[in-house]
C-alpha cells in the first residue's frame, strides 16, 4: 500500500466530523506559519469533501451554522492565534461544535441535529430558527453551570484542548458565552447602525457614542461585540479610535486611557495585527500587489495612533505598536533582501508612507495646530474650574 492509500485510508476512519474538524486545525497551523509535511495534500483532499466551492475558509455544517448564526457578523477568517477582542476566529467554530456535541450535550445535541435536519428538509425556517434558539439556551445554560468552578472550568479547557491546539479556543468560547447572554440585544444595536459609515466626524462619533453608552448600561460584557460592529460600519476601521480620543480631555496617552471607551485601541491594535498576518501570508504566496496594498494600510493605521495619541511610545499601546511595526519591517526586509541592491520593490517606496508626502506633512501641521488650541483650551477650563 502506497502513501497515499494509506493516508486516504486514515481518514475515512475518523467521522466526518472529525475530518472537518482537521481541515481547520492544519488551517490554523498553515496561517500561525507553521509548515506541516504533507499537509497541503491532506487539505486538498478534505477541501474537496467539504468545501465544493473550493474554499480555503471553514464553513460550518448546517446545524451548527444555526446553532452558530448569532455569531456570524462577528467572525473573522484568520489565525486564532492573537487578540481579537469583540471578534471571534471562524477557525474555532470547529473544535467548539465537536467538543459541545462529544463531551457538553452528546444527548441533546443528536437531537438539535436530528431536528434540524428534519426542519431544514420540511423548509421550515420558522421552526429551524426556534429550535436553534432553544438548543443555544440550553448550551449557554449548561456553560454557565460548567463554568461555575475553577476546577469544572480548567477540566472543561482540556476536554476542548483535545480537538484543537489553539490557545484562544477557549476565549472564544467565553466570548461565545457573552454574545448568547446578550440574546437580541447585538442584532437590535446592529440594526440601528448606519449602513456604512464613509465620515467618522465629530457629530457622528457623538451620534455612536450615545448609542453605545445606552447598550454599555444594559449589556457590559457584550460591549466590545457592539464596538466591533460600528467598526464594521467604517469605512476606515483604524477611525474607530475616535471614540476614545473625542472623549478624552486632552490627547495625552494618559488621558485617551482614562476615557469611556479606550478599549478600542487596543481592538485597532488587533487590526494592525490581522494585518502583520495577511502581509505574510501574501508574502509567503507571492502576491506582491496585495503585500503593497497592506504595507500602505499599516503605516495609515500607525500614522494615525502615533498623531491621535501624545507620547504613546511611552505606554503599553506604544510598546505593543512598536512590536507590530518591528515585526511588520522584518517581513518587509526579507522581501526586499530577495532582490538586487540596484533593482527598486515596490514595498521599499516611500509612497506607501502617504503621510512623508508633501501633502501628508502639510496635513500633520494642521492638526497639530487644531490641537495645541484644543488642548489649550481645555486646560483652560480644568483651571477655571479649579478656581
Amino acid at each position: 500500500m502506497n502513501e497515499i492509500d494509506r493516508l486516504s485510508e486514515f481518514l475515512q476512519r475518523l467521522t466526518p466530523l472529525s475530518r472537518s474538524c482537521l481541515l481547520s486545525e492544519l488551517e490554523r497551523l498553515e496561517l500561525c506559519g507553521i509548515d506541516m509535511p504533507g499537509s497541503a495534500d491532506i487539505q486538498s483532499r478534505l477541501r474537496a469533501e467539504f468545501r465544493k466551492d473550493g474554499s480555503t475558509q471553514a464553513r460550518a455544517t448546517s446545524p451548527s451554522r444555526y446553532f452558530f448564526a448569532p455569531l456570524e457578523l462577528l467572525l473573522i477568517d484568520g489565525a486564532p492565534e492573537h487578540a481579537n477582542a469583540g471578534r471571534i476566529s471562524r477557525n474555532t467554530l470547529t473544535p467548539i461544535w465537536e467538543w459541545i456535541c462529544r463531551d457538553l450535550l452528546p444527548t441533546m445535541a443528536r437531537d438539535y441535529v436530528k431536528a434540524i435536519n428534519d426542519q431544514v428538509a420540511a423548509n421550515n425556517p420558522k421552526e429551524v430558527q426556534k429550535t436553534a434558539s432553544t438548543f443555544q439556551t440550553k448550551v449557554l445554560k449548561v456553560l454557565e453551570s460548567t463554568l461555575a468552578s475553577a476546577d469544572s472550568t480548567e477540566l472543561a479547557r482540556a476536554k476542548l484542548a483535545q480537538y484543537t491546539a489553539s490557545r484562544t479556543a477557549f476565549d472564544d468560547v467565553m466570548k461565545m458565552l457573552d454574545v448568547l447572554r446578550a440574546g437580541a440585544a447585538l442584532p437590535k444595536f446592529n440594526e440601528k447602525l448606519p449602513e456604512q459609515i464613509a465620515k467618522f466626524d465629530d457629530n457622528r462619533v457623538a451620534e455612536i457614542t450615545s448609542q453605545l453608552d445606552g447598550f454599555r448600561k444594559s449589556h457590559p460584557r457584550a460591549l466590545p461585540f457592539a464596538l466591533a460592529l460600528v467598526a464594521r460600519r467604517l469605512k476606515t476601521p483604524w477611525q474607530l479610535v475616535r471614540l476614545a480620543t473625542k472623549a478624552a480631555a486632552t490627547k495625552s496617552a494618559a488621558d485617551v486611557a482614562a476615557a469611556p471607551y479606550a478599549c478600542v485601541v487596543p481592538m485597532v491594535l488587533d487590526r494592525l495585527d490581522d494585518k502583520r498576518l495577511a502581509l505574510r501570508v501574501a508574502l509567503q504566496h507571492n502576491r506582491v500587489l496585495v503585500a503593497r496594498d497592506l504595507l500602505a494600510e499599516i503605516y495609515d493605521i500607525e500614522y494615525a495612533l502615533k498623531v491621535r495619541i501624545d507620547d504613546i511610545e511611552h505606554c503599553e499601546w506604544g510598546i505593543r505598536l512598536q512590536q507590530l511595526m518591528d515585526a511588520i519591517a522584518a517581513l518587509v526586509s526579507a522581501e526586499v533582501s530577495r532582490f538586487p541592491a540596484n533593482v527598486g520593490h515596490t514595498l521599499g517606496s516611500r509612497r506607501l508612507r502617504s503621510h512623508d508626502t508633501l501633502g501628508g506633512k502639510l496635513t500633520y501641521l494642521a492638526w497639530k495646530g487644531r490641537d495645541a488650541m484644543q488642548d489649550g483650551a481645555a486646560a483652560f477650563r480644568k483651571l477655571i474650574g479649579q478656581t
